[in-house]
């Protein structure tokens, strides 16, 4: 599903340079999860993205879904995205000027998806958004807008999510909610999820867990760190 071989990544800061990623290895096979741990600015967002293919890394390999990223044009990278993946940032990108309803639909309705589906309802519901579906996204607040892009980026079922502190603007029960919808799209569907949490009750949520230091990973033993 995801395989990523000897990533390194550095960034420069005038003459200084930091070396985030020194050589990560690792792997996601179909029907797991898997979540990243550890101290803010050290890397976590960065190595999503690499295995995302939203940013390169300096050196290493990617491959998603069967296919090395570094061979794809551009178009066949977008379609990939657009087809298997889901996507929860930090900075949740809804469009302005639709509203919650075909926010949460867009992606679907990009792959030619019915509007109507059970598992678009049961999304809906879970995440409180049915009296929402009307209003313009641009006067939700911050939480609402989290659970909305955590809708639209789980409505198509994808193959791969890749989530960035999900629960992050959210209460302990909305996350809960959350990571039992993950939990449910993992075990029902095949799919596989890759989550950065500084959070251990959400991480404890993953088939595996993973703690980034000084650039490098090492699992973290249940009740430890």
């Amino acid at each position: 599903m995801l395989e990523l071989r000897s990533i390194h990544k550095s960034f420069h800061d005038g003459e200084s340079e930091l070396e985030v990623l020194r050589g990560i290895d690792l792997d996601l096979e179909a029907g797991r999860s898997l979540a990243l741990l550890g101290a803010s600015g050290n890397g976590k967002s960065t190595l999503l993205q690499i295995a995302a293919g939203l940013e390169p890394p300096d050196s290493g390999t990617v491959r998603l879904l069967g296919q090395e990223l570094s061979g794809l044009t551009e178009q066949e990278t977008a379609g990939l995205r657009r087809r298997e993946l889901g996507f929860v940032f930090q900075q949740f990108n809804l469009l302005p000027g639709l509203n919650v309803r075909d926010n949460l639909l867009f992606q679907r309705r990009l792959n030619g998806l019915p509007d109507r589906d059970a598992w678009v309802d049961d999304l809906a519901e879970a995440l409180g958004l049915d009296a929402l579906m009307k209003r313009p996204v641009e006067v939700l607040s911050g939480g609402q807008q989290q659970r909305v892009a955590i809708a639209r980026a789980l409505a198509h079922k994808p193959s791969l999510v890749f989530a960035d502190e999900p629960t992050g603007n959210l209460h302990d029960t909305l996350s809960l909610r959350v990571m039992r919808l993950f939990a449910r799209l993992v075990e029902e569907s095949g799919s596989s999820l890759l989550l950065v949490t500084h959070n251990r009750q959400m991480a404890t949520f993953s088939s595996r867990r993973l703690m980034l230091s000084e650039g490098h990973l090492h699992d973290v033993e249940d009740g430890g760190g």
